[in-house]
């Protein structure tokens, strides 16, 4: 992953996304900086020192001259490897894909010079690493996410997902007080109102970004008559059937339209990672990059 992450530039992304990755953001600043960026409308707040009086004058309308710095932008990065991860039809768990796609985005943050952390919820317990400018704490972060991935089978939690993310949610609100790079991966089929929440609470001072995990089995039923179940329950499924297969493609459809809109409001973009492709590929893709 550290590999495929030194080839991924999410820099050169023209989507509107494309800065949220990138390590170092160039920040408006109303004040002194390094580099002159533009010249706008006087608004409240604006340093008087930087009132640009000659286009004032010639405008009869109170200007500011805007600088920009380069500052730094730690991150966070929340995985989750709760039972709802702990599945697969065709290539990879849900939970594995969860543990590439954190790897290669702290991988890629800590090439841009940023200090980057993890914190990992399940239906047991959540990790924190603290975020560090240090590769050895990636490491320790990717360790316990195997460690928990390799619990998945066992794991007799019962908390549900709102419980874990509220958790954790406090938890990371010490850590990023403002300006880091909130990084949730997840398959969020236990979305809700309260989950809409957390998410937006942290984004109130962070950029956040979302990457669900998909798996093609969620939303297209196989061409055949099967039978699934859980510990307790079975229920037979006619998928030859195809208003059956449609009922459930547009129930999927639609949560995730709700969901998305629901992010949109607040500016969080949310990625969309299969459980079959290449995350590298599907990232090239998300940011319009050219494949090599």
């Amino acid at each position: 992953m550290e590999h495929i992450a030194k080839k991924l530039s999410f820099r050169a992304s023209r989507q509107k996304v494309r800065s949220i990755l990138g390590g170092k953001h160039a920040s408006k600043l109303r004040g002194r900086g390094l580099d002159f960026e533009e010249v706008r409308n006087y608004e409240r707040g604006d340093d008087i020192r930087n009132i640009d009086w000659k286009v004032t004058a010639r405008t009869q309308v109170t200007h500011s001259r805007v600088y920009s710095e380069e500052k730094e932008k730690p991150a966070l990065i929340v995985v989750d490897q709760s039972n709802s991860m702990f599945f697969g039809s065709q290539k990879r768990m849900k939970s594995v894909v969860a543990a590439e796609l954190a790897a290669i985005s702290a991988f890629r943050i800590l090439k841009e010079g940023d200090r980057v952390g993890g914190a990992i919820f399940t239906d047991d317990g959540i990790d924190i690493i603290y975020p560090k400018r240090d590769r050895k704490n990636i490491l320790r972060f990717l360790e316990r996410i195997v460690a928990r991935n390799h619990a998945l089978g066992e794991s007799q939690g019962n908390r549900t997902f709102e419980d874990s993310l509220k958790e954790i949610t406090q938890k990371i609100q010490n850590i990023v007080s403002h300006d880091f790079l909130v990084i949730v991966i997840s398959d969020f089929n236990r979305y809700s109102p309260k989950v809409v929440k957390f998410i937006t609470q942290i984004s109130q001072h962070n950029d956040v970004i979302l990457a669900k995990v998909i798996d093609p089995l969620e939303r297209d039923l196989p061409e055949t008559n099967f039978i699934a179940g859980n510990q307790s329950e079975q229920i037979s499924i006619k998928g030859k059937v195809q208003d059956v297969r449609k009922k459930f493609q547009n129930g999927f459809d639609q949560e995730l339209l709700s969901f998305e809109a629901s992010m949109k409001k607040h500016r969080i973009p949310v990625l969309k990672i299969d459980t079959v492709r290449p995350v590298d590929e599907q990232l090239k893709e998300q940011f319009g990059l050219s494949r090599k």
